[in-house]
């Protein structure tokens, strides 16, 4: 029988130990706080805001919301972030995106100062995942992918992990968290020659590629264990990259979409909070 990994009992664990965590804190009189810096007031951006208070405020996690005018220019942004970075009473900042057009991403992602970069935006905390360093933060996403394959005790030393993604949001990260797990990693793309018998192969396949149902039971075996990062819409229902209706019977292992990668990457993003906490101490 397939293994659902869902996300919700890994979240649940994880959001006890901070629970825990954040009890301590607040007796030496530390209150985790993260910063939400939002351009404008985009739907989609106040929703997510909403989501990540409630999320904050599930574990006791402060947020406070720094609101800037859709107009804001480059230099007045830049204030803006610095003066978040220099309140110590700030832990971990958030920065919305897409940001407008007159904001300069490789300017603003080097102004986070690395120690309270809990998105993973500034590119000192990316180099750290590459050197193998483990005083900066990872990218949400792809420790999302390790959390719950290590919570499901997937075994990954030794094991054969393709991943279906190449960028460095996923899959190039991912692929040296995997390799520091002694998995033995294979990175593919849109342009792979036999996708299809490359991931079959593989004894986990990380999924990536941005397109509804893109993949079917060709690219599995019985032992395949998926994790879906994609998330799509189709007919208006959110859904995975992976045909998941067409493939849970046929595998070992399958995460959902929605209630799998996604739920697990913003609790990692509460749980980058308290690692900030340490780093600022």
């Amino acid at each position: 029988m397939t293994k659902i990994l869902k996300g919700k009992p890994v979240v649940e664990e994880m959001k006890e130990a901070m629970k825990k965590s954040i009890q301590e804190y607040e007796k030496k009189g530390i209150f985790p706080t993260m910063a939400i810096i939002r351009v404008g007031s985009r739907e989609d951006d106040i929703a997510y805001e909403k989501a990540i208070m409630r999320n904050c405020e599930s574990v006791g996690i402060k947020a406070v919301v720094y609101e800037a005018k859709e107009d804001i220019q480059m230099a007045d942004f830049s204030i803006l972030v610095k003066t978040v970075n220099n309140n110590d009473q700030i832990h971990g900042i958030l920065i919305f995106r897409p940001l407008p057009k007159q904001l300069d991403m490789d300017i603003i992602k080097n102004l986070v100062d690395p120690k309270k970069d809990i998105d993973c935006m500034n590119p000192i905390n990316l180099q750290k995942v590459f050197e193998g360093a483990e005083d900066g933060f990872l990218p949400c996403t792809p420790e999302a992918v390790v959390e719950i394959l290590k919570y499901y005790e997937i075994p990954l030393k030794g094991a054969k992990a393709t991943i279906i993604n190449r960028s460095l949001v996923l899959g190039k990260p991912l692929g040296m968290m995997l390799l520091k797990e002694n998995a033995t990693v294979q990175i593919c793309h849109s342009k792979t020659i036999d996708l299809a018998k490359e991931a079959a192969s593989a004894d986990i396949v990380v999924t990536g590629a941005g397109k509804a149902k893109m993949f079917g039971e060709e690219y599995f075996s019985k032992s395949s264990v998926i994790v879906d990062v994609g998330i799509n819409y189709l007919d208006s229902k959110m859904c995975g990259d992976v045909d998941y209706d067409g493939v849970k019977e046929k595998v070992l292992a399958i995460t959902p979409v929605p209630g799998g990668v996604g739920t697990v990457t913003s609790t990692i993003l509460l749980r980058h909070v308290l690692e900030a906490v340490e780093k600022l101490k």
